[in-house]
């Protein structure tokens, strides 16, 4: 295993960690926000979905931080962008209504009608932001010395 691969592995085990409780956060920030209310019944469901997503969600990212990075088609923020709609299905089927957004996000991701769609690695946290930086750093270093050994 590499660098790259390791501070890979090592950011995938904090998303693991850290994207149920975003899913629970995300969930519960909206609907209190809407009711002023946190019923058991919806904190387990937020619990249940941000289960689901970790489930479903990290060993993908997991695969796509540990490979190598010339097999690498997407980055982990398109996957990570997919987490919102743990959040936004709950809220969804619990009715609550959709907020306000400004038109650009509107049309540019339609499905995120609660505006939940994380932008960075730091809406899961300082150490998910810091490994997420080390990553990118060890990525561009990698991929350099790639296209060197190609070069010579």
């Amino acid at each position: 295993m590499n660098r790259l691969q390791e501070i890979g592995a090592e950011l995938a085990q904090e998303l693991e960690i850290a994207l149920p409780t975003w899913v629970e956060d995300s969930i519960r920030n909206v609907y209190q926000a809407w009711t002023g209310e946190w019923p058991q019944a919806m904190a387990d469901e937020a619990r249940l979905a941000g289960e689901s997503c970790m489930t479903e969600i990290g060993p993908v990212l997991r695969q796509l931080l540990e490979s190598d990075v010339a097999l690498q088609q997407v980055n982990p923020m398109s996957i990570l962008r997919g987490a919102s709609q743990y959040p936004t299905e709950v809220l969804k089927r619990n009715n609550v209504p959709h907020v306000r957004r400004d038109e650009y996000l509107e049309t540019t991701f339609p499905e995120d009608v609660y505006g939940l769609m994380p932008t960075a690695f730091l809406d899961f946290g300082k150490a998910s932001h810091e490994l997420g930086i080390a990553w990118g750093a060890a990525k561009a270093h990698s991929h350099l010395a790639q296209r060197r050994e190609t070069k010579s």
